[in-house]
């Protein structure tokens, strides 16, 4: 019979030790984490994380700590990153494990915007989403199908302005509307109070709220999610059923409208229409739903962003004189006064290019980008990303970095055109969409809708600063806080550049 060797307490207790002693001195040691602000017991790093304006605290801790740096909030791991070349290291070149999406229990969850593709996590709903994408407008000549649309919106544009120029902005965002929804679902938008410009400004006013680093205590403890509407403190559940509902609406009421219109058989083509019509009619519910948030996922984001960026030009015209005279030199000599500049003019019209370049590049629409998360432990440049870490891209430093961009505060579009044997500067478009599995998917339909807006304007427009009271107005630059980054409202002073201009603007325009 086997016997076992007689085992005391102490003998234990020197066996853990040795393994103690075995584990210190043999055992795999994870490297550090990349450096940051130190931050307390308990709490971590919650008192460093900005709420206004981040960017620009995360560029400071970009000249304190370098180009990658990491704070740790209620155990979640946030790493910054103010380089170009280390977004593209890890973001690019490693995006295999870096393509995943933070969960946002508040906006995503109760909302619902966890079915938009920013929010997707990385699998087959994200894959089919932008296939979509990059079928319908994935390629410049893709997007030139919806060229008419462009131009005859754009066109109604000049009209607006012309007629009441004070009210700019409200005329920026109605056109925007107008040509993304006519190619989204093939919907003409009204002249005054449309329906579905309400309902995609409201819902994507709730999206700046929610979306939000930190706006809910249920982000960061999300077993509140479970805590009844009346109870003290659960006043952000009202807000979110009120949300949903009004992202619901967006979404599910232009694709109706599509739907009725191709069974009467007047569908004009759109984006929509398309996924649809490829269908044969034969969806089934998931599909469904996959073209319905492809459509509200392009006409919500394409919307914003492109409001963004022209009130942006607009307030660059204002401010940089010489520049705008410059772009309407090169229009005059090319297209001449007797028609406004069209998408065939692209490749006569390189400082036009240029401009829309540094237009992208001077004011940063989606200044820290939205984070990616990542799916497994990694080592990046000698520190340590654990699974799950947030990776937000500082893209407001990198388009106004002195060291890539000279005098990166002033508009100038000069930066862009190989000049006197200097090469230009960084392309803006390799930053300010995004990077890796995450870029921007309607990034032609940007460059296009910014583009023909620019030339068009330029051509029939003097845009200088209002005068009130004698008294000459210089607008400052101040973005606002949001995930996405809209300028502070401005004024500005616009006029027909002449009578044959003024023929121009009141020609008509239709589909």
């Amino acid at each position: 019979m086997l016997t076992l060797p007689n085992v005391t307490g102490l003998d234990l207790c020197l066996a853990c030790v040795g393994v103690y002693i075995l584990k210190r001195v043999f055992g795999k040691k994870n490297p550090p984490y990349p450096p940051g602000p130190p931050g307390w017991p308990l709490i971590g790093n919650v008192l460093d994380m900005p709420n206004i304006k981040p960017w620009l605290t995360f560029t400071e801790w970009g000249k304190k700590y370098g180009d990658i740096s990491h704070i740790k909030v209620l155990g979640q791991h946030i790493v910054v990153v103010n380089s170009v070349k280390i977004a593209i290291d890890m973001l690019d070149n490693k995006s295999t494990i870096y393509s995943e999406r933070p969960i946002l229990p508040v906006g995503g969850e109760l909302v619902g915007w966890k079915n938009a593709l920013i929010l997707l996590p990385y699998g087959d709903h994200l894959r089919r989403q932008r296939k979509n994408f990059h079928s319908v407008i994935g390629t410049r000549a893709a997007v030139a199908v919806y060229s008419h649309v462009e131009e005859v919106e754009t066109r109604r544009f000049l009209k607006r302005v012309f007629a009441t120029p004070d009210q700019l902005q409200a005329h920026v965002r109605h056109t925007a509307g107008a040509v993304i929804l006519r190619i989204s679902h093939g919907y003409e938008v009204k002249e005054n109070n449309d329906p579905f410009v309400d309902l995609v400004d409201r819902a994507m006013d709730d999206w700046s709220l929610v979306s939000a680093p930190g706006a809910f205590l249920a982000d960061v403890l999300p077993i509140l999610l479970k805590v009844p509407e009346w109870f003290p403190g659960a006043g952000f559940k009202r807000l979110a059923r009120k949300w949903k509902n009004n992202l619901e609406e967006m979404v599910s009421a232009p694709h109706k409208f599509v739907v009725s219109q191709m069974a009467a058989g007047i569908a004009p083509e759109s984006f929509t229409s398309n996924l649809l019509g490829g269908s044969d009619g034969h969806l089934s519910a998931e599909d469904e739903h996959i073209v319905k948030w492809s459509a509200a996922t392009l006409y919500a984001g394409a919307s914003d962003t492109t409001v963004a960026t022209i009130n942006s030009f607009f307030l660059a015209m204002t401010l940089f004189p010489d520049v705008q005279k410059k772009a309407q030199a090169e229009i005059d000599a090319v297209v001449g006064p007797d028609r406004l500049p069209s998408f065939a003019d692209q490749d006569s019209l390189p400082y036009i290019g240029a401009l829309v370049k540094e237009a992208f590049r001077w004011h940063a629409i989606v200044p820290t980008g939205f984070p990616h998360c990542v799916s497994k432990d990694d080592i990046h440049d000698g520190y340590y990303i654990p699974k799950g870490s947030m990776v937000v891209p500082n893209i407001w430093f990198m388009l106004n970095d002195p060291e890539r961009y000279a005098n990166p505060s002033q508009f100038n579009p000069d930066r862009f055109l190989a000049n006197d044997g200097r090469e230009p500067e960084t392309e803006p478009r390799t930053i300010c969409f995004g990077f890796g599995r995450r870029i921007c998917p309607g990034i032609h339909l940007a460059e296009a809708s910014v583009w023909l807006s620019a030339a068009m304007s330029l051509a029939v427009f003097d845009i200088s600063k209002a005068v009130e009271n004698g008294i000459e107005i210089t607008p400052e630059v101040d973005p606002l806080s949001g995930t996405i980054s809209h300028l502070k409202p401005f004024k500005c002073s616009i006029k027909p550049r002449s009578s044959k201009a003024v023929a121009l603007i009141e020609e008509d325009a239709h589909y």
